[in-house]
């Protein structure tokens, strides 16, 4: 793949592209996810050019390493730098069909749930780890890679509670007792019409959770993938307000179709 070489000076940033908005005839904003900043808007110059090199760097799901200069002279977003240099760092091949949705749904909640300049270098490395997952060719091994990617980012943004109390009570869940996950309430018995998870469950995510294995996250979110789904969905909802994801909305649509 050509690649333009990382411009000398500051060391380069691991990167991914998240969204990409056209600024000019010839020019980019990119929306990059960074292990060293977080997430930073950035112009890339001349990148729709016919012959850039940029065009076959800058891509979605695929690992960069790039070089940024001083704020860009935009008038609308004082905080955007300049793009100095990419290059291509490696990575698995480029998802397609239903994996291509699934890697742009962690996109978006990325970019409506993570503030710009704000690094978490585990929740980098968690997506960096996810992308391949969601290729496979097991549905069991795809969801449980949504759902614990899902539980790590609301644990590093610090909206998840700790899911091993009853947070109404302040007590440990019990094993056999059920629960829900309510974006208000946090962890609360659950009644009898919910998807509910068990005490059991939720002490092994949180055990994973604090480990910090992915690996681990996804192994205890396999036995309660439904539940599971339903409950981080209604807790996302809530934290992006009213708007709903558009991945999800194109997803309902083709599913109605």
């Amino acid at each position: 793949m050509a690649t333009t070489r990382a411009a000398r000076g500051s060391a380069p940033l691991a990167a991914y592209v998240l969204h990409r908005y056209d600024w000019s005839e010839s020019s980019l904003i990119l929306d990059l996810f960074t292990r060293e900043q977080g997430r930073v808007a950035v112009a890339a110059k001349g990148a729709k050019r016919p012959y850039s090199q940029l065009r076959s760097v800058l891509l979605p799901f695929q690992r960069i390493h790039v070089n940024l200069g001083r704020a860009a002279r935009d008038e609308t977003s004082s905080d955007v730098q300049t793009l100095r240099g990419a290059e291509w760092a490696g990575g698995a091949a480029m998802l397609t069909g239903a994996a291509l949705f699934s890697g742009f749904y962690l996109n978006e909640l990325l970019m409506k749930l993570l503030a710009r300049h704000d690094p978490h270098t585990a929740l980098f490395d968690a997506y960096a780890a996810t992308l391949p997952a969601l290729a496979e060719a097991d549905d069991v091994a795809v969801e449980a890679a949504l759902r614990a990617f899902e539980l790590t980012l609301l644990q590093q943004v610090g909206v998840l509670p700790d899911l091993s109390v009853d947070t109404q009570t302040q007590e440990p869940v019990r094993p056999g007792a059920r629960y829900a996950l309510l974006p208000e309430s946090g962890v609360t018995a659950a009644r009898a019409e919910d998807d509910a998870l068990t005490g059991e469950a939720l002490v092994g995510l949180q055990a994973a959770l604090e480990h910090g294995s992915l690996p681990a996250l996804q192994q205890a979110c396999s036995p309660c993938l439904a539940a599971l789904k339903t409950r981080l969905r209604g807790v996302i909802q809530h934290h992006l307000g009213s708007a709903t994801l558009r991945t999800r909305r194109v997803m309902m649509e083709l599913q109605g179709l």
